[in-house]
């Protein structure tokens, strides 16, 4: 259930609201916007919903009531009909403005880093992705670096007046990975692992959930309901690319699902043509069609020397073919009346 309250209702009226939801068996979330509040209730009290939503239509500090039949209620569409912006270190995502994120899949050297971190940077990227630790399928490839992979990405970020986007993989892990990142990334394989999801939902810090390999939309989007109902509502939603029978690439971009997902959920969504494709040829004709397709971002692996990458050489941009993909980038989002956002010059 959806409760809009009126402009210039008071937190004393919101408390009102939220204690008559209590009573009847609702959880409660406010959400405080600008001009007016909403307040999301979700649980399942054995109580008559319309009759509730009668009731709650009786004070005269509500505006609306919008019951809810989706089974994920604080992310869906109607808690923030004009859709969510997430503040990554100030950056905003989902705002009129597309957001690129660059940097390596893994972080191997800080030569490395750093030399990807300045040609993006100077490219046009706001935030530095890279792994500082790795999830493989086979237990014998290379798992990471680890905390020294996180020192050297976030050196290489504050060189370069970047933000940071990295992986965590475990819930003992949030808060070390907390202490070097400006945005917690839940990779493919977590994103139903709900005790990560939870911890994140506790941190309070931006999330990037990536959609699960064979995810449906309303699996991906009731992870992200489990990072909600933990106290976080930051997250940007990741379209990466899902399994299909086809062979021609690594996974299925699913474009469609961008404009789906903004329909059914207020979060912002980005796009990962690298991990969507996993042919280099293939990352910007689907880049260019991501920001086409209504993505608030992209994610984009870029190495300075690909082929001798430790992992996924074969979908990551050499620094110079990221540089070529920028100003192509800015010729989509202007035709469709948004912008590719500028990075403040380096200090």
């Amino acid at each position: 259930m959806i409760i809009v309250m009126r402009s210039g209702a008071t937190r004393e009226d919101v408390d009102e609201v939220s204690k008559h939801l209590h009573e009847l068996g609702f959880q409660t979330r406010p959400i405080f916007g600008v001009t007016k509040t909403i307040v999301g209730a979700v649980g399942a009290p054995d109580v008559d919903k319309f009759g509730a939503a009668e009731q709650l239509r009786a004070y005269e500090t509500v505006e609306e009531v919008h019951l809810v039949g989706k089974p994920y209620k604080l992310v869906a569409r109607e808690a923030h009909p004009e859709g969510s912006i997430v503040r990554v270190g100030g950056i905003p995502i989902g705002g009129p403005g597309v957001v690129m994120m660059a940097g390596p899949c893994t972080i191997e050297t800080e030569e490395q880093v750093f030399a990807t971190a300045e040609s993006v940077s100077r490219a046009g990227a706001l935030i530095l992705r890279g792994g500082a630790y790795k999830p493989s399928t086979s237990p014998y490839s290379f798992q990471g670096l680890g905390v020294p992979g996180l020192e050297m990405l976030r050196a290489a970020a504050d060189r370069y007046g970047m933000k940071v986007v990295t992986e965590v993989m475990d819930p003992r892990k949030v808060d070390l990975v907390g202490q070097y990142a400006d945005m917690l990334q839940i990779g493919t394989r977590n994103m139903q692992n709900y005790d990560l999801l939870k911890e994140v939902g506790l941190a309070r810090i931006p999330v990037l959930l990536k959609r699960g390999m064979s995810a449906k939309l309303e699996e991906w989007l009731l992870a992200a309901e489990y990072i909600a109902a933990a106290g976080n509502e930051q997250i940007v939603l990741c379209e990466r690319g899902i399994r299909s029978y086809d062979s021609f690439a690594r996974n299925t971009l699913d474009l469609a699902v961008v404009p789906a997902a903004k329909a059914a959920s207020h979060l912002p969504v980005v796009v990962d043509p690298s991990q969507g494709t996993g042919r280099r040829n293939l990352v910007t004709p689907m880049s260019l069609a991501a920001i086409a397709a209504g993505a608030d971002g992209l994610i984009i692996e870029v190495h300075p020397n690909p082929d001798h990458a430790i992992k996924d050489g074969a979908q990551t941009l050499r620094t110079d073919q990221f540089e070529a993909l920028v100003p192509q980038a800015k010729q989509v989002a202007l035709a469709i009346g948004r912008e590719i956002l500028a990075p403040d010059p380096v200090r």
